[in-house]
């Protein structure tokens, strides 16, 4: 099923089942192999689990690129206090659209990868905060978070297992500055969604003054495959300082906008000629902004130099950002 284009520079796998309805359903989601992760998680250990995460090279998809299973080590050990794991869905950054499609089409997945990282850090309650305007992913959401609690996959002795994990869908109210992960800490809580000062940081005293940890959907959907398939598995895809692959949110004056997953360091020029069938009615590239809104725009030369990698990025004098590109043509 062509969603709504693919090509075959993509390596699909926190994508593989977009534009499958189907793949909603927890019975499905099992049907594939889901919920296997979950439980080898729990083989593993919590350091296991961030030690492999570690190993990937998973770095934070939602901009920042921070390492994520040194991340997770950062939350402290026997705090005797509650410990909380916030799924950072309140996508709002402009040209980004990956976490809504990533939750409308395998929320399963989401579910899966934020319990994997909620027992890795020593939480048991996890909050996805997804932005107020996501109406209908949030019912899908609410759906299946319902679904996964009536199957056992959530709530109490998991598996048998004796690891009791809770998971809410919290929805936002819009406010653009609640990505920023101490606003959204303070809008969970019923606060204005304004930014903390830092120190202290979350993993000290996070949400309801509790140890947290934030992180993006789009990581948290890859953690369940590297459980799985393996560290070394995921760095053989991207590059040795950016592993794994990447959701590229392409819009503008291409032929094929949409959200395509390739590996880490895919050539910029090769994502617009090769992927995105080229510039729209034969139009000359002007300019790009490969991370969205807030990173520097590059010009065509500029992107004749790019590769879509942390490093490569900022070689050329941007950043990757969240990784929406931008197109514009000369009459930009």
């Amino acid at each position: 099923m062509a969603y709504p284009y693919v090509s075959d520079h993509e390596i699909r796998i926190v994508s593989k089942y977009f534009g499958d309805p189907k793949q909603r359903r927890v019975e499905t989601y099992v049907e594939r192999g889901g919920y296997k992760a979950l439980e080898k998680a729990f083989e593993m250990g919590p350091q296991g689990v961030i030690d492999e995460v570690k190993g990937s090279g998973l770095r934070g998809r939602g901009g920042a690129g921070f390492p994520t299973g040194v991340k997770w080590s950062f939350m402290p050990k026997d705090s005797g206090k509650p410990h909380y794991l916030l799924c950072n869905a309140d996508e709002s950054e402009p040209g980004t659209f990956k976490d809504r499609e990533l939750m409308r089409w395998d929320p399963h997945q989401l579910i899966e990868g934020c319990l994997i990282g909620a027992y890795a850090i020593g939480a048991g309650h996890v909050y996805i905060y997804c932005r107020g305007e996501f109406f209908e992913v949030n019912q899908i959401l609410a759906r299946a978070v319902e679904d996964a609690y009536a199957k056992g996959y959530i709530g109490k002795d998991i598996f048998g297992s004796g690891n009791d994990l809770e998971v809410t869908v919290h929805q936002g109210a819009g406010a653009y500055i609640c990505g920023e992960e101490t606003g959204l800490m303070n809008s969970l809580e019923g606060k204005r969604g304004q930014p903390r000062v830092k120190p202290p940081f979350p993993a000290a005293v996070g949400a309801f003054g509790m140890p947290s940890t934030i992180n993006n959907v789009e990581t948290l959907a890859a953690v369940p495959h590297i459980v799985e398939n393996g560290g070394d598995w995921y760095r053989g895809f991207g590059t040795e300082k950016s592993p794994g692959t990447k959701m590229f949110c392409v819009s503008g004056h291409v032929n094929k906008p949409g959200n395509y997953e390739l590996p880490l360091g895919f050539p910029l020029m090769k994502l617009i000629e090769d992927v995105c069938g080229g510039m729209r009615d034969g139009r000359a590239l002007k300019a790009v902004t490969p991370g969205g809104s807030s990173v520097p725009i590059i010009d065509a030369e500029e992107s004749a130099r790019c590769n879509l990698d942390y490093e490569g990025c900022i070689e050329v004098g941007t950043m990757l950002g969240c990784a929406s590109v931008i197109v514009m043509d000369e009459t930009a």
